[in-house]
């Protein structure tokens, strides 16, 4: 991303005030959080993702989970983001943040609009047809975002359950069961030990064999 030299409100060179940022963000407070713990939904804090995984949810009257979003090293997250109620941040791996105060959000706008850009990408593959689809497309999400290159594909280095897949592509944990051992018959996916590999040379020909 280019960045002018113009001067901003307060007479600094834009550029300088980068800069600044750059070095003000690497004394930011940092907490720590263990699997499955909440970080607290604070009206006056984003945090950045630093090391880990979290992802956002809310519920609804039934207690039924929504997945709003999967977030991993360089998100910002937290509440101000979201107009969303109830709203929760879970951890699914031991996650390392900074809190990010008010006065310094506008100066990380690269991470404000990754995060517009990924809610609507995957609000765009809940909403694909048929659930086959739509579940494999969420998987090469994961991949690209989780994922590590190994001998036999990309390995999604990020154990979601069956469960939360459901509750991410609003069907059910027996339909997410069943189709991830049709693909694994296919030999698209293979899995290890609680992990998914995703067959690279497949990737492409079964998201088209899917529409």
């Amino acid at each position: 991303m280019m960045y002018s030299t113009s001067r901003n409100t307060n007479g600094i060179p834009q550029n300088s005030a980068i800069n600044s940022n750059q070095n003000t963000t690497t004394n930011l407070p940092q907490r720590l959080f263990t699997r499955r713990e909440t970080i607290p939904a604070r009206n006056d804090v984003l945090w950045k993702i630093e090391r880990g995984a979290v992802r956002t949810l809310t519920w609804s009257e039934d207690g039924t989970f929504i997945t709003l979003g999967y977030w991993g090293p360089g998100d910002l997250i937290g509440y101000p983001l979201s107009r969303v109620k109830p709203y929760q941040i879970e951890c699914l791996t031991s996650v390392e943040v900074s809190v990010v105060p008010p006065q310094l959000w506008h100066q990380d706008v690269n991470s404000l609009l990754s995060h517009i850009q990924q809610a609507e990408e995957l609000l765009s593959i809940v909403h694909r047809k048929p659930i086959s689809l739509r579940l494999w497309q969420f998987l090469v999400w994961l991949s690209e975002k989780f994922g590590r290159d190994v001998e036999q594909g990309k390995l999604i280095d990020l154990n979601v359950t069956h469960q939360e897949m459901a509750e991410v592509l609003n069907t059910t944990r027996v339909t997410v069961t069943r189709l991830l051992q049709q693909f694994e018959e296919e030999n698209t996916l293979i899995r290890h030990k609680r992990r998914i590999i995703l067959r690279a040379a497949n990737n492409n020909q079964n998201t088209t064999q899917r529409k």
